[in-house]
């Protein structure tokens, strides 16, 4: 077994669990809550903590630049310490003994199957799209840009800016980009442009490089920058469900998203 492919097994493992952990809680009576509606059940209390808990996790693992891994045995020690350490705002402090238990058993259960999946020299995973977390100074580093090419302040852009919106500047509804149709067209130009990898930095949680084909200029509860290492382009989704591009992007989805027209904000004069 190599480096990577344990990486990637540990990456997709992490993103299945969590997905199951959420959809066993939404599965729960009442939405986790008793009947007074202010206190979760005991079922709930051991579920929200282990999804927060492998959310921590994974962060933790994808710290990890799958371009230049360490060895196999170090990536090794490298997941288990995460399996130990990783932490959010959600799991500390960790709340009662159901709570605190429940990511104990969590932080175990991915640490034996780390093992596990060492005892497989002829183990397999699919490939993944490049996915790293950012570190503080880097995530620093992308916003002093964002802040002297673009204009942003404290995070925001067009149309949230005081200034008026430039006429170069497209603007759509936030609707158009969880329409597989806009963010495919956003694919295409990066593409087009030679563009592989892509600076997401979100207003909280961790800031990413990705791969292009998973970019989703979308506002998700934290709103969304997006630029690359040739900053003459930028994305912004904001919380007023509006999705803005500029630079070569804006041109290249003006001249090549035919129901680009359709989804402009504000709705265009008639």
């Amino acid at each position: 077994m190599d480096a990577t492919t344990l990486h990637w097994t540990a990456r997709h493992y992490l993103a299945q669990r969590a997905a199951d952990l959420r959809a066993a809680y939404v599965r729960l009576p009442n939405a986790g809550r008793r009947v007074d509606e202010h206190t979760y059940t005991a079922e709930a209390k051991r579920t929200i903590p282990r999804y927060n808990v492998v959310d921590a996790i994974l962060e933790e693992v994808e710290r990890l630049d799958p371009d230049h891994l360490p060895g196999i045995e170090v990536l090794t020690r490298a997941l288990f310490t995460a399996a130990e350490v990783a932490d959010s705002v959600f799991t500390k402090p960790p709340g009662g003994e159901i709570e605190a238990q429940a990511m104990a058993d969590e932080r175990r259960l991915f640490s034996a199957n780390v093992q596990r999946w060492r005892e497989q020299p002829t183990l397999r995973a699919e490939p993944l799209p490049y996915r790293r977390v950012l570190t503080p100074q880097e995530g620093s580093t992308w916003r002093a840009s964002l802040q002297r090419r673009w204009g942003v302040q404290g995070g925001l852009w067009h149309p949230m800016l005081s200034s008026p919106t430039p006429p170069d500047v497209l603007v759509v509804h936030g609707e158009s980009m969880w329409e597989e149709d806009g963010v495919n067209h956003v694919h295409q130009v990066l593409q087009r442009l030679k563009r592989p990898r892509v600076a997401e930095l979100r207003e909280y949680g961790p800031d990413y490089v990705l791969d292009v084909v998973t970019v989703a200029p979308r506002y998700t509860g934290a709103e969304g920058l997006w630029t690359d290492e040739h900053d003459d382009w930028i994305a912004y989704a904001s919380h007023e469900g509006t999705v803005a591009f500029g630079g070569v992007l804006a041109t290249g989805l003006m001249t090549t998203w035919p129901a680009v027209d359709s989804w402009r904000w504000p709705e265009p004069q008639r």
